[in-house]
């Protein structure tokens, strides 16, 4: 497979482009709280990332959720508002809903987004789309960083196919109306609002790459990014890593559709499985994962029961601050970055802290230090 540098990735100490990084790290752009870790002081994540629920309309054949099963618990309004309030006054900058549930089934879903906006957070969401209709939508789109369907194939047939939904359901022409009415009221409004599809590609399912990124043009979001299928330390998904390469050419046709209103990215970082070359797991700090259950984790794929050990605590028992202040949760943090834990062994494939590990690992090691960029760039609290 051909090696890739990300384009799209500000490398330079002095870039000063707003870019919309697909593919990397901005951990790079939070030098404070990574000279603060260095200190050993406690740090507030800079990017939650989490779920209101558990529950899910569709049934993809490539969902991680599936083997993350826990205790289930329901999240409560009161339960996300203390969350709120809480990262607000320790500094949390950004939350995404994505994690292991569909958010938008929430009752307190526009509650969320909106009362995190006001208090300052940085909102973000990562949906199917079916419910999210305009009625919805006009609710929160004003809130949001960013907005990201997940989108696995550009045919109405595939998509059934691939998400685990009824053919003749109507839901790809359903969440591509709710999709297009975003789109305009972005551009009719003159919102900030980064509206995006992800595909998430099963080496299998390569057909619909084109097709994809054809979709993305036609409904005219801002970005489709195509991306790897993470499997756990069992490979109990069946990802045939190795197959990725056979992609590589409808990977790269599929960034030259790239137009000025829409970038197609493929994340050439994580597909085909690259080689860890960190052993100790430096990014929970930093960006940390809740289940919908309310169970607090240091990664999602450390939700399963059978990994209790590193289970923190719940939002639905006692306040996320409390969690984050306890001994239990710096245990655990010290834990993952000690020298008995090793990821290249213990921990599955692409997690949602691989880039940034990396990045904090090369640091550490003083191979790569990192460095305050000037400038911004878009979604830059979403490390």
């Amino acid at each position: 497979m051909t090696t890739h540098t990300p384009h799209e990735v500000a490398s330079a100490a002095d870039a000063v482009t707003e870019a919309l990084i697909l593919d990397g790290s901005k951990i790079q752009w939070h030098m404070d709280r990574v000279e603060a870790w260095e200190q050993g002081e406690r740090i507030a994540p800079i990017t939650i990332d989490m779920a209101l629920t558990r529950a899910c309309n569709y049934a993809c054949g490539f969902c991680y959720a599936m083997l993350q099963e826990n205790d289930r618990r329901n999240i409560s309004k009161d339960n996300m508002t203390a969350l709120l309030e809480d990262s607000a006054e320790m500094g949390v900058r950004a939350i995404s809903l994505v994690s292991d549930g569909e958010s938008t089934l929430h009752p307190a879903f526009a509650h969320t987004i909106n009362y995190g906006h006001a208090l300052g957070i940085d909102m973000a969401v990562g949906t199917n789309g079916w419910i999210l209709t305009p009625d919805r939508a006009d609710k929160v789109l004003g809130d949001l960083t960013y907005l990201r369907f997940n989108v696995s194939a550009g045919t109405p047939e595939r998509y059934a196919e691939i998400m685990g939904v009824p053919a003749d359901g109507g839901h790809f022409d359903q969440v591509m109306e709710n999709a297009a009415h975003m789109v305009a009221e972005k551009k009719r409004l003159g919102l900030d609002v980064t509206i995006g599809f992800q595909m998430v590609l099963m080496p299998q399912d390569g057909d619909q790459i084109i097709p994809f990124a054809s979709l993305c043009r036609d409904i005219g979001v801002d970005y489709g990014v195509i991306k790897h299928c993470s499997d756990d330390e069992q490979g109990r998904i069946g990802v045939d890593y190795s197959a990725y390469g056979a992609l590589t050419e409808a990977l790269e046709t599929a960034e030259q559709m790239s137009t000025a209103q829409t970038q197609i990215a493929a994340k050439w970082s994580k597909i085909g499985n690259p080689d860890r070359t960190y052993s100790r797991c430096y990014g929970p700090p930093f960006i940390i994962q809740m289940s919908g259950s309310g169970l607090v984790a240091p990664c999602g794929m450390l939700f399963n029961s059978r990994y209790a050990p590193f289970h923190i605590g719940n939002i639905t028992e006692e306040r996320w601050g409390d969690i984050w202040r306890s001994d239990r949760y710096w245990d655990v943090m010290n834990e993952l970055a000690g020298e008995h834990f090793d990821a290249r062994r213990m921990c599955g494939t692409l997690c949602l802290q691989h880039v940034t590990n990396t990045a904090l690992d090369n640091h550490r090691k003083g191979t790569a230090p990192l460095s305050q960029p000037d400038g911004v760039v878009q979604h830059m609290n979403f490390i």
